[in-house]
């Protein structure tokens, strides 16, 4: 029981850790490409002072597509409240590429949209798997972030944006 507790404890003191590391970081400048094969820098990811959200995910991956296409359900709402931007990133290698168009096609989704076939960005984001989203102030600062996907976690999301966009802080 002692050992299960002091693991626990050391989760939670390196979460925080990392997520203190984050807070000012800012997007790294790398290469991807948008559906049409154009190559895109993630530097000129911006949304005019106001809230961004990053998520990287993959065709592959059902938790990834469960989270974006439950907060597509809503989106518009979150746009029109707070202004946020929502950047999916996926992850898939070339065997994989070809299936993010149509995949994002038949969903609908009002996100821009990017591929990192060499998992460029991933690494630079220091992703290691996948459903992982980053929360970018409106200044360009990474001020959280979550890796998985259940069921409610878009509502804490939400919350999140809401409060970055009404000037609060998230700490």
């Amino acid at each position: 029981m002692k050992r299960l507790t002091t693991l626990l404890l050391s989760t939670i003191l390196i979460s925080t850790i990392a997520a203190a590391q984050d807070s000012g970081r800012k997007i790294p400048d790398v290469a991807v490409k948008n559906l049409d094969n154009s190559s895109f820098q993630t530097s000129q990811i911006s949304n005019d002072g106001k809230p961004i959200i990053i998520s990287f995910w993959a065709t592959w991956c059902s938790p990834c597509k469960r989270e974006l296409n439950t907060i597509a359900e809503d989106f518009d709402d979150w746009v029109d409240e707070t202004g946020v931007k929502l950047v999916a990133i996926s992850i898939d290698d070339a065997r994989n590429q070809a299936k993010v168009k149509p995949y994002v096609d038949t969903q609908g989704w009002e996100y821009d949209v990017y591929i990192d076939p060499n998992g460029d960005f991933k690494r630079a984001m220091n992703v290691n798997n996948v459903p992982h989203t980053f929360l970018i102030d409106g200044e360009g600062n990474i001020v959280w972030q979550h890796n998985s996907y259940a069921p409610g976690d878009e509502e804490e999301l939400r919350e999140l944006v809401e409060k970055l966009a009404a000037g609060e802080s998230i700490d």
